[in-house]
């Protein structure tokens, strides 16, 4: 088949991109709706693009050169996407190619004025809108300069914003292909941008509406503020009516001018209500042919709306995909964050959420890469609201205000009838399924026979795996899930989750009361026993102390980024090499099975990359001397001591019955003690059953691979479990669905989960409502008393760890993986986390004055500032910009949100 260079809009449509490029495919589509008006004109196709690049030979060098430099050499980049541009500009366009576009011109109207405009390939996906990238010409008049601007959206493909968004993305250059738009061009009273759901809360039923006088330009290019309109269910609810003071107008000669516009037209609304609702009507026709939230571009001529372009909004969080419960009476429903429950916000493959799904104790549905919990049964029942609203409360008071900002609302939740309320007995949906906790005798044999019950099931778990592969090995793995499940739910365990969680509320209630003191349970659960998450900390500062004494196995380690150094014969020959070796295998022993994001099955574990331990184990021979875990451990105990000695003498020192508030106190200090250690104990069971299935997992895996129906092991990541199942049974696999999985996964990570998501698909994180925090201070949630000041160390991931004495740690999250860089810092600060959430009792138990729930942290607070903790009043203020010497670049914490700047009709 030969190249076709020009298509008539009115003959394409989305499944063309490859031809017409996003913008072409998507226009021809809006073409093709019935009442969606959309200018006249054709498209340039990707042939004539690749005509052209062929037949320009010294574009190969460059775009190899451009391939070769390193993501961070900005000046390069500058510099060669300018040379590309130059000389996609200066091509001369062959005859057969120039003639095509003339007569396209020629029966779209000689004399007409167009907009010229940029339609790659890669751009106006579902997932990655491109928005910006490349250039749209505007009022352009004559077959020449049509073809001169044809050139320079071709060259458009190379501007610097978009080589570095494709390299962002991991999008090829060469794979980038360039259609052109040509279309007649409107000359409106109006125009500006519909955006079918709220871009900011993400409400899918309200739609919004900026519009201004003229050409859209003066509106995106910010030259002037729109006339801004909400509309919900089919009417205008807010109007901000902006005094337009400047309009864009197209020149009759060609081109665009700014103009004044009148004094006595500023004051005035761009369109009038009724005008506004049409529009929302058309865009929701649009948004129902595209089948998601829509961003259109529109333009008001001659009485009626012209649509100039439609892209989705990439930027919305999804809603996840549930059917109401029949019979519920509940249309609406109400979604909680697990991640934010779990400490792990961060997108999972579908592996990893699948796998969650099916090992926890609460039924979960999956949006954005993210688990969320139904709560809306719970909120409906006012016999069940109140509980559910306190263990949320407690875990994270940011969730409980956003849950109770939209029960306040009335109408989204309706109360439940009485039969149809759960059973107040059940516990709330984010809590293990089991009864409430009888109560338990102090006694540490508890928790030692929780423990030794635990690693029995798992040691049973390892060995009856080890012959089973194939369909018969997921038969198992089904079966192992319902013992998963029973060791989770064990009711003793519960008890004594509960028990030590209590006693901690009980102290701080009551030791507030009676003596005026400010949560002392911080001081009285230092060192506590039994918690292996601590244990974890301080065992790699004995890791250090037993490389520090050989500085050639330190310098080696300094050096590594072979995942395999362990084995290797060059660390083995070295003085003390031996030594450190034996000292790490021994720590991943016991703690290889975590690692950053444990809860996703898919994240590489310690074990499988034990390189990430190295940049905090050398952190750890640098800050430490010797004996530093044993020293620490039992300063804090001592300290804990303390506090109890000065606590009961003063209860007892109290008129009335202070002897019985001491004893009372002294039982509930033991049994915090004895207790509150094991609160991160099973969350390590379920990571050491985890890293069981995972390697089983990958076993079929290489199976696979080796049948050729798997590219490569890592690739089941992007399977659910059900679907792995059926690739097993069936050895047969939809060729395109792990890219598309890759592809959903690379936008779910740029997406910020929100703590509580509705669905009409709003978006809630909630807010502190305190007046007690200074001004310019950042609020949180105070969980571990004391005060620091310090250096912030802005860290998103531990194998980036940098750390001297006195750093303050900054992140999004902390599970159980980050407790080893605890034992190196002053003070902690997390967007997540609650009371009791495994950060705050990490952090109490090694004494880390400890601020979390702070909205933001990452992006506010910069690497390298000096920054003031308040962990018993739960802000954080900034002191001081960074020093220049102290500031690390970090890659990480430049996120990439929002959309980029972008002209009208790109």
């Amino acid at each position: 088949m030969g190249m076709q260079y020009v298509l008539d809009l009115a003959e394409v449509d989305e499944r063309q991109t490859a031809a017409v490029g996003g913008k072409g495919a998507h226009l021809g589509g809006l073409a093709r709706i019935g009442g969606v008006h959309v200018p006249a004109g054709f498209c340039v196709t990707t042939d004539a693009y690749r005509h052209i690049v062929a037949e320009t030979p010294s574009l190969d060098d460059r775009l190899d050169r451009l391939a070769r430099l390193s993501p961070d050499g900005q000046e390069g980049i500058r510099t060669l996407s300018a040379e590309i541009r130059h000389v996609i500009e200066g091509v001369a366009v062959p005859d057969d190619l120039a003639e095509t576009v003339t007569r396209a011109v020629a029966r779209t109207g000689e004399r007409a004025a167009y907009a010229v405009r940029s339609s790659a390939t890669a751009e106006d996906q579902p997932t990655a809108s491109f928005a910006g990238q490349q250039d749209t010409y505007l009022n352009i008049v004559g077959p020449e300069e049509i073809l001169r601007h044809i050139r320079r959206c071709w060259a458009s493909v190379f501007t610097e914003r978009a080589v570095v968004y494709r390299r962002r993305n991991g999008v090829d250059h060469r794979t980038v292909l360039m259609a052109v738009v040509v279309q007649r061009m409107v000359f409106p009273h109006a125009a500006g941008i519909l955006f079918t759901a709220d871009p900011v809360t993400g409400d899918r039923k309200t739609a919004t509406v900026d519009a201004g006088f003229g050409l859209g330009e003066a509106l995106v290019s910010g030259l002037v503020n729109p006339d801004v309109f909400t509309v919900r269910d089919g009417r205008v609810v807010d109007r901000t009516i902006a005094a337009k003071e400047r309009a864009v107008y197209a020149l009759p000669t060609g081109g665009t001018e700014e103009v004044a516009v009148d004094a006595r037209q500023q004051k005035e609304p761009a369109l009038t209500d009724d005008q506004v609702v049409e529009l929302v009507r058309i865009g929701r026709h649009i948004e129902a042919h595209f089948g998601r939230p829509q961003d259109i571009e529109w333009c008001l001529a001659d009485g009626g709306f012209r649509i100039v372009q439609s892209r989705p909004i990439t930027t919305l969080f999804p809603i996840p995909e549930r059917e109401a419960e029949s019979g519920s009476g509940q249309r609406n429903r109400v979604y909680v964050s697990v991640g934010h429950q779990q400490m792990m916000t961060d997108a999972m493959k579908p592996l990893g959420y699948s796998m969650w799904q099916r090992t926890a104790m609460a039924d979960m549905c999956e949006a954005g890469g993210r688990l969320f919990v139904d709560v809306t049964p719970r909120l409906a029942s006012p016999g069940t609201r109140a509980a559910l609203l306190d263990v949320i409360g407690k875990s994270d008071p940011l969730t409980r205000d956003a849950l109770e900002t939209v029960i306040d609302r009335g109408d989204f939740v309706v109360p439940s009838p009485p039969a149809e309320e759960p059973s107040p007995a059940t516990p709330p949906a984010t809590a293990p399924a089991t009864p409430p906790p009888a109560p338990i005798e102090t006694d540490p044999a508890i928790v030692t026979e929780l423990i030794a019950r635990s690693e029995a099931s798992v040691a049973a778990l390892e060995r009856d795996i080890r012959t089973k592969s194939g369909p018969a090995l997921f038969d198992f793995l089904i079966e192992a899930f319902v013992e998963h499940k029973r060791v989770l739910g064990d009711p003793l365990s519960f008890q004594a989750l509960m028990a030590g969680m209590d006693a901690t509320w009980w102290l701080n209630d009551k030791l507030r009361e009676w003596l005026g003191e400010t949560n002392a349970a911080d001081t009285l659960t230092l060192s506590a026993p039994d918690n292996i998450t601590s244990e974890m900390g301080l065992a790699l500062l004995d890791v250090a102390d037993a490389i520090r004494p050989y500085p050639e196995a330190v310098a080696y380690l300094q050096g590594v980024e072979d995942e395999d150094f362990l084995s290797s014969d060059e660390l083995a020959a070295l003085p003390g090499g031996a030594e450190a070796r034996d000292a790490i295998e021994a720590y991943l022993d016991r703690y290889g099975v975590r690692c950053v994001g444990e809860i996703d099955i898919t994240r590489p574990r310690w074990r499988e990359r034990p390189t990430a331990l190295i940049p905090v184990i050398l952190d750890n021979v640098r800050n430490f001397g010797p004996g530093a875990a044993a020293l620490r451990f039992e300063q804090g105990r001592q300290k804990a001591a303390e506090k109890e000695r000065d606590v009961l003498t003063r209860l007892r020192a109290l008129p009335d019955d202070g002897d019985l508030k001491a004893d009372e106190t002294k039982r509930m200090i033991d049994r915090v003690r004895t207790f509150i250690g094991y609160r991160e104990y099973p969350k390590y069971g379920i990571i050491q059953r985890y890293f069981v299935y995972k390697q089983a997992l990958l076993g079929e895996a290489e199976r696979l691979v080796r049948a050729g129906v798997l590219a490569e092991k890592e690739d089941i990541f992007h399977l659910t479990f059900q679907e792995l199942h059926d690739v097993v049974r069936t050895h047969r696999l939809d060729p395109g669905l792990v890219q598309r999985r890759k592809d959903d996964f690379r936008w779910h990570e740029e997406l910020t989960p929100p703590r509580v998501l509705t669905s009409d698909g709003e978006a809630l994180t909630g807010a502190y409502r305190r007046d007690d925090v200074p001004d310019g201070a950042l609020t949180g949630l105070a969980v571990s008393a004391g005060t620091v000041e310090g250096r912030a160390r802005v860290i998103l991931d531990i194998a980036d760890a940098d750390l001297e004495a006195g750093d303050i740690l900054v992140t999004t999250f902390t599970d159980p993986s980050w407790s080893p860089l605890f034992v190196a810092v002053a003070g902690l600060v997390t967007e997540v986390g609650g009371l009791m959430t495994h950060g705050a009792v990490i952090a109490r138990e090694y004494g880390l004055p400890a601020v979390v729930g702070v909205e933001k942290a990452t992006r506010l607070i910069r690497d390298g500032q000096r920054i003031r903790v308040h962990g018993t009043s739960g802000y954080v203020e900034i002191l001081a910009a960074p020093n220049p010497a102290e500031l690390r670049i970090s890659p990480d914490v430049e996120r990439v949100t929002g959309r980029a700047p972008r002209s009208f009709g790109d």
